[in-house]
């Protein structure tokens, strides 16, 4: 006879039963981290009597969701709630500490509204994650929201000076934005960051800094101090355009151009436009810096809506043509030795690496593997290898005439150095980029090379900057070259001492030498401007990004077609694409005016979210990315 199994009890969790709601505003209306794209309209939710004194605006909290416990964020007390069925409570508080404030979380909703995104995930970019052990120890002091109080808040746009650290111009904007309240400062990264604390420093000005290069606990408790404490200055990355800091009244975006002020995550905001939100909700002034304006800015600077401060000045500048490709041109060496003899001279070159590209030196066709992928050159004595496949070619020959000659093409950094240092022998080579980025080198006299964003600091200044292959830095075929080569000659520039000389290797012809001789790129920037109105590109008109599978691509586009037809789309609306972009990728370009930019995210915001609904996977979309 068989042994009978033991009986089992059947576990069983029981809910917890609610409590009493608060007697006063016994509802809060929250943000929920739901998880799911369509889910994203705020939630109400009962608050326990015996958190009725914790749950305020701001507070984070832990709620019941479905089947699961979630975090949210509190965004307002009420007394009624716009929910018809059943309400449960408020789990928990997780944070005694406020991490938002009204206007804060009223401008991550326009942010996410803006940007076709869920509001919790730009929640999730905008606030320090939680840490626990800070929470107990923080002490917050009295401080309260920026007042509704309306002031002259103006904008503009400060262009640095030559011969003169931009950090330390910044750090004058910042002892001057002081005086009037707090100070937010937005940098593109955290080198930036390092310079602008070492100057603040030596001001004995203390600050308070939010970025991800601390740890995560410095971080949370710099956020939560900048919350509470009423006059200071906050540095920090892309981010921190968000944090509401207490008595906020200057907001300075430090080198408001790059590329590094555009966020590379869902919603793919920048900080220039977010900077320009905060400024309608909150009466700030909004100081925008660099060395030539975005060309957004320079629109509104041509509208004068946007003040434009540049200082006179007038360096020495000589182009120099290259007709035959060489890397120095005849007619510099002689500039180069007169410079040496004072000394380092900064050369900027286009591209790191050795040898960037390779061709047949008899019948100059382009060298490609089987793959399609062109061959590069790593150093001297290495063979050509493919950039997609990796594949060596040992013996390579011209798949065109069969001929074994091949000619480096493309010079990067490393064969630029043999060719540099060839000519002037005798003086200590430095080069910086890529991984090995100097962050200064000394004032004697020295050859220093280095790649857009690498050139190290010099106590001083360089005695001259030569600016090496200077077409090419124009010639990136993307919607941005130029303004980025405009900023990045005018910042080089800037790192001669005040009898330097820049040293320019482009067509005689070419409007950049005049730009950088006056310190004054406006004749350039307006050319610009008239070119993208006669075509319709931005700043003129504002662009939506959707990345699709190739297989749904021209349904989505002519569905984005008959809803114009519809009156569902504004009638401005320009659709480019499907092009296909990726094995199995298309892009949809869509360029809409001012007017129709709100009514054209709200549409394909609800695309998202019916796609969301149905299970499919979400479209990849960018609201004014920086480039394409």
């Amino acid at each position: 006879m068989a042994t009978p199994r033991l009986f089992r009890l059947k576990a069983e969790v029981v809910a917890r039963p609610q409590g009493e709601a608060a007697k006063i505003l016994p509802f809060a209306r929250i943000w929920v981290d739901t998880g799911v794209f369509h889910l994203d309209a705020p939630f109400d939710y009962a608050v326990p009597e015996e958190l009725d004194d914790v749950i305020a605006t701001g507070i984070r909290v832990q709620v019941p969701f479905g089947n699961r416990e979630v975090e949210g964020i509190v965004i307002e007390r009420c007394a009624e709630s716009q929910t018809s069925g059943r309400i449960r409570h408020i789990t928990k508080a997780l944070s005694p500490h406020p991490v938002a404030t009204s206007k804060s979380l009223t401008l991550i909703h326009e942010v996410a509204v803006r940007w076709a995104s869920n509001t919790f995930d730009v929640i999730r970019l905008a606030i320090p994650p939680r840490v626990a052990s800070v929470d107990k120890i923080f002490s917050a002091t009295d401080s309260q929201e920026n007042s509704d109080l309306q002031f002259d808040a103006p904008s503009s746009f400060v262009a640095f000076d030559p011969y003169e650290n931009p950090a330390k111009q910044v750090v004058a904007l910042i002892a001057d934005g002081y005086k009037k309240g707090s100070v937010l400062l937005v940098a593109p990264d955290e080198r930036d960051l390092d310079q602008i604390c070492a100057f603040l420093e030596s001001q004995h000005l203390r600050y308070l800094r939010l970025d991800s290069s601390l740890p995560r606990a410095q971080r949370y408790s710099n956020y939560l101090h900048a919350l509470h404490t009423s006059h200071c200055i906050v540095l920090g990355a892309r981010s921190a355009i968000f944090t509401p800091v207490a008595g906020l009244r200057t907001i300075i975006v430090y080198k408001e151009s790059s590329h590094e002020h555009y966020e590379q995550r869902s919603p793919g905001f920048n900080v220039r436009d977010i900077a320009g939100l905060r400024r309608g909700l909150e009466s700030l002034e909004i100081v925008y810096t660099g060395y030539v304006p975005s060309m957004e800015l320079s629109l509104l600077i041509e509208n004068k809506t946007l003040h434009f401060i540049n200082h006179a000045h007038r360096l020495n500048v000589k182009s120099f043509s290259s007709e035959d490709g060489t890397l120095l041109p005849g007619r510099i060496f002689t500039e180069v030795r007169k410079a040496l003899s004072r000394g380092p001279v900064l050369f900027l070159v286009p591209r790191k690496g050795y040898g960037n590209a390779l061709l047949c030196a008899h019948c100059k066709n382009l060298a490609q593997c089987a793959c399609g992928g062109r061959l590069i050159v790593g150093s001297k004595s290495s063979p050509p290898v493919c950039t997609v496949c990796s594949s060596v070619f040992y013996d390579w020959s011209c798949s065109w005439c069969n001929r074994q000659k091949p000619y480096i093409a493309g010079r990067g950094i490393e064969r630029a150095a043999e060719e540099i240092s060839r000519a002037f022998s005798g003086f200590p080579l430095i080069l910086s980029y890529g991984d090995v980025i100097k962050p200064s080198v000394s004032n004697l006299p020295s050859l220093v090379l280095a790649t857009p964003g690498a050139a190290p600091h010099c106590e001083g200044g360089y005695s001259a900057v030569a600016l090496l292959e200077g077409i090419n830095f124009f010639s990136h075929p993307d919607l941005r070259a130029q303004e980025r080569a405009r900023e990045l000659f005018f910042e080089t520039a800037a790192m001669i001492d005040a009898k330097g000389s820049v040293l320019v290797s482009i067509p005689d012809a070419h409007p950049v030498t005049a730009a950088l001789t006056q310190w004054n790129p406006g004749v350039m920037i307006r050319r610009e401007l008239e070119e993208r109105r006669e075509v319709g590109l931005p700043p003129f008109v504002h662009c939506i990004l959707i990345t699709a599978p190739i297989a749904e691509s021209t349904q989505l586009a002519n569905g984005l077609r008959k809803s114009i037809a519809d009156a569902r789309l504004p009638t401005s609306l320009k659709i480019l694409g499907p092009t296909p972009v990726q094995k199995d990728q298309a892009k949809i370009m869509l360029y809409v005016d001012d007017n129709g930019l709100a009514q054209v995210s709200a549409f394909v915001h609800e695309l998202q979210r019916r796609r969301s609904i149905a299970k499919k996977q979400l479209l990849s979309m960018r609201v004014d990315p920086y480039s394409f």
